[in-house]
């Protein structure tokens, strides 16, 4: 582009966006931060702002749609539900759908890109659906509720997360992929056997290389099924179609503008179209012959666009589009290029792992790689395509190198953002950060699809900084520090505790915290005295608050097992009180929509019946799953069940820094999931293999293997163990999975199994105190009339129930509603 070109600062005072997604979302927040001085106007199609179409998928999981949605910056002029129908490249304006004429000095299209759907009979019927958007989730959630099975159409990275999607609301889930192999633009052919036969074992059913004929219909005239180009039926009365998208150019089309041959705005290094007064960004720009469609190459224009209208000289560069996410629990990574003269594989099938680096025909320079079951050499040489290997490469795949590797501050270690590591070395340095929350503060690393955050930590580590490990500005002891002084001093009070050691008041940080150490080393019930006001929200009241303001109640179910008499209280009590029930993924039963004051009734109800609380809203152990092993099926080896209870009534109610989650499976096989939980174990024909360290949170994590072949009595000594060393030494809410990273395995192995510290008798004669001082919480406050007194929905109307008070359901919220008393009488 020639410079005479280029718009000069402050010459486009009107600037429009037509579109309303993550990329015009960057780009509106660049343009203030640059100081842009003009009006900007966003008309947005959706009827709601922009949200993290990355994070999509979590928000059938508990996400709002507030928490995905992206803040606007203050000045822009944001309307919504208006779709742009025009545009009139002679008048300067944009016509709305309504009419409206939108005129502008500089115009940048946003549009995005639409889900292909194939041409295929039967696309319209009504249980077909596209995965696209919150409104698409919202239908494909409703479909489900009255569903027993569903079909992804597309097995790529948005097919399989919709296929995870199904399959978490219960749906027998299908993933039919016209290609050969799952994934087929990311992962090679042996990546994609060992992905397919993770996926298959999570109980999707495959079919790779056919396509769809046609969906049929039932008598309804909804969804019925699916036929495969192979003639194949497949039984659905869901379908979601995830094969692809197409870059929405139409209206760059009718205006005139230079699109390609296969669709896609053109634009040149500074997003500009062939109309010096129109941009073009994210999924709708077709640059250098590519559309891209991940969220780093998108953002990345929206900047660069930004730039050239301040006046700036950026310019986009061919992406770089390496992938590392989670999938159905399955880690799946690929960097730099699909083919290389040479290649380095590991392949383990029965751990389920394969890698590949790439590399030159002289083995020198790393061209890229493909990790499917274990994507740990992602973070370390990723920033290392196209350089000199730092290392041999069969010694990078399986050692990750050097202990002392440092990532050259040219390369890119944030893809998303654009962010090299001299960029976050030099925040570092100038900002004096201490953590990854001032690192991606500072400069975006990490914050939008956090792959990198590991390779974050390394920078950090390698800065020299002093890293801060006090818990708040009113103690300068980490928390592992503050256990210690609490457990040596004999400390029970966070009073005392702050007066000899810390300064103020204390705050909601160390507060939880600090009642969390003191429960843990038996420090009484939680709402015994000043613990009370210690809690979390829902420690308060013992039952986990839910959005509209009512509250779960979830008994413990150790195991999973339990007989029809109580099966039967649980749906009496249900009955009795109006509150809706599901099976949790723990193998318990929620019910939901209790409000405070009939906690105690609930509790007291199903104390009476023989449970307890299941600590579903503590950071302790919360479940031990478990499939029922060798007791009934035919390929358990050991009793999995018997175990799974014996450990939960061990280590219920042990408060930790976090919550605790556990599964023993029976064989092989692996029913219980028992690899993504803090600790699962799994059966043998010569005991138990102990997995530590996973978890299916935010940042998902297959656990490690600890200890092997472990008779019965042994393993629930290292359990005891690793649990109180995890508990004693843990950052305040660290999950065992980071903590393990942080410690590391081998040395957690040495503590535990060779007592290299020296306390494994101090460990074990903790957890035989915390098991000997066990009290049901549920219990003690019903016995506790002072503790009773808390459990009231109104301080002036303290009676259960009240004739005042009358309660109404709106859609999904209950209400109070104050009626006068004359209309009671």
């Amino acid at each position: 582009m020639r410079s005479s070109d280029r718009l000069p600062a402050g010459a486009g005072t009107r600037l429009v966006v037509v579109g309303h997604g993550p990329a015009a979302a960057r780009l509106t927040e660049a343009l203030t931060a640059g100081g842009f001085a003009g009006r900007v106007t966003v008309l947005g199609e959706e009827p709601r702002a922009a949200y993290d179409r990355v994070a999509l998928t979590s928000y059938l999981s508990g996400r709002t749609a507030e928490d995905l949605t992206y803040p606007v910056p203050e000045g822009v002029a944001l309307r919504l539900g208006r779709p742009v129908v025009g545009i009139d490249r002679e008048a300067r304006t944009v016509t709305t759908a309504d009419g409206h004429a939108e005129p502008y000095d500089t115009l940048v299209l946003a549009t995005g890109s639409s889900p292909f759907v194939p041409p295929v009979t039967g696309r319209d019927l009504p249980g077909c659906f596209t995965y696209r958007t919150i409104d698409d989730l919202d239908a494909i959630r409703a479909a489900c509720a009255g569903a027993r099975a569903g079909v992804v159409v597309g097995g790529g990275l948005l097919g399989l997360e919709a296929a995870d999607a199904l399959r978490g609301l219960g749906l027998t889930t299908h993933v039919v992929e016209m290609a050969g192999r799952l994934m087929p633009r990311q992962v090679d052919e042996g990546g994609g056997a060992v992905l397919r036969r993770h996926i298959e074992a999570l109980g999707l059913a495959v079919h790779t290389g056919t396509g769809v004929r046609e969906v049929v219909a039932g008598p309804d005239g909804r969804v019925a099924g699916l036929v495969t180009s192979d003639g194949e039926t497949i039984e659905a009365q869901v379908v979601v179609f995830s094969a692809g998208v197409r870059p929405r150019d139409e209206l760059a089309r009718r205006a005139g503008l230079a699109v390609g041959e296969r669709g896609g705005v053109v634009v040149d290094d500074g997003m500009r179209t062939s109309d010096p007064a129109v941009y073009a960004v994210g999924e709708c720009a077709l640059h250098d012959g590519v559309v891209y469609g991940l969220a780093g190459p998108c953002l990345t224009m929206a900047e660069v666009a930004a730039d050239r209208v301040l006046g700036g000289e950026a310019v986009f560069t061919r992406a770089d589009t390496s992938t590392r996410l989670k999938l159905l629990g399955v880690e799946v990574a690929q960097f730099g290029a699909a083919e290389g003269a040479l290649d380095v594989t590991f392949m383990d099938p029965v751990g389920g792992v394969y890698q590949k680096l790439l590399v030159s025909d002289d083995a020198r320079t790393l061209l890229g790689g493909v990790c499917v079951g274990d994507a740990a050499p992602y973070d370390t040489l990723r920033p290392f395509v196209g350089r000199d290997l730092p290392a041999a490469p069969g010694e990078l795949l399986f050692t990750g190198g050097p202990a002392d590797l440092d990532v050259p501050d040219d390369a890119q270690v944030c893809s998303c953002n654009n962010v090299t590591a001299g960029r976050v070395r030099a925040a570092i340095a100038g900002e004096g950060l201490t953590d990854v929350a001032g690192i991606k503060s500072c400069t975006r690393a990490g914050t939008t699809c956090g792959s990198c955050v590991p390779a974050l930590r390394k920078i950090l580590a390698g800065a020299g900084v002093e890293v801060s490990t006090a818990l708040c500005e009113h103690f300068t002891h980490s928390r592992a520090e503050l256990f210690d002084i609490v457990r040596v001093r004999g400390i029970t009070t966070f009073s005392r505790l702050i007066a000899e050691h810390g300064t103020g008041r204390g705050c909601d940080v160390c507060k939880p915290a600090v009642a969390s150490i003191l429960a843990s080393l038996g420090g009484g019930h939680i709402l015994d005295g000043e613990q009370a006001a210690l809690q979390d929200t829902n420690d308060h009241f013992l039952a986990n608050i839910q959005r509209n303001g009512t509250y779960s109640v979830v008994p413990r179910v150790p195991g999973g097992e339990i007989t029809p008499d109580r099966l039967i209280v649980i749906g009496e009590v249900a009955r009795d009180f109006g509150l809706y029930t599901k099976i949790t993924g723990g193998q318990r039963i929620d019910l939901l929509g209790a409000r405070v004051e009939q906690l105690p009734l609930i509790w007291r109800r199903l104390v009476d019946a023989g449970f307890e609380s299941g600590h579903a809203y503590g950071k302790a152990l919360r479940t031990v799953k478990s499939c029922v092993g060798s007791t009934w099926c035919r390929y358990g080896v050991q009793d999995s069940a018997a175990l799974a209870v014996a450990l939960e009534l061990r280590y219920r109610g042990l408060r930790s820094p976090h919550k605790i989650k556990s599964a023993v499976s029976g064989c092989a096989r692996e029913c219980a999931e028992a690899r993504s939980k803090d600790f699962g174990i799994i059966a043998t024909e010569k005991g138990w293999n102990l997995y530590v360290g996973g978890n299916g949170g935010f940042s998902p994590r297959h656990a490690d293997l600890f200890a092997a072949d472990l008779d019965t009595g042994g393993l629930v000594r290292v359990v005891d163990r690793f649990l109180m060393f995890y508990i004693r030494t843990a950052d305040r809410l660290q999950r065992t999975s980071a903590w393990l990273e942080q410690q590391g395995l081998d040395h957690v192995r040495r503590v535990v199994l060779e007592d290299s510290l020296g306390i494994c008798a101090d460990l074990d004669a903790q957890m035989e105190r915390h098991v000997a001082s066990y009290t049901d919480e549920w219990r003690a406050v019903l016995d506790d009339p002072d503790k009773l007194r808390r459990f009231v929905s109104f301080v002036n109307a303290p009676q259960t129930p009240d004739p005042s008070i009358a309660f109404e359901t709106e859609r999904d919220q209950i209400k109070p509603v104050l009626i006068p008393l004359e209309a009671t009488r």
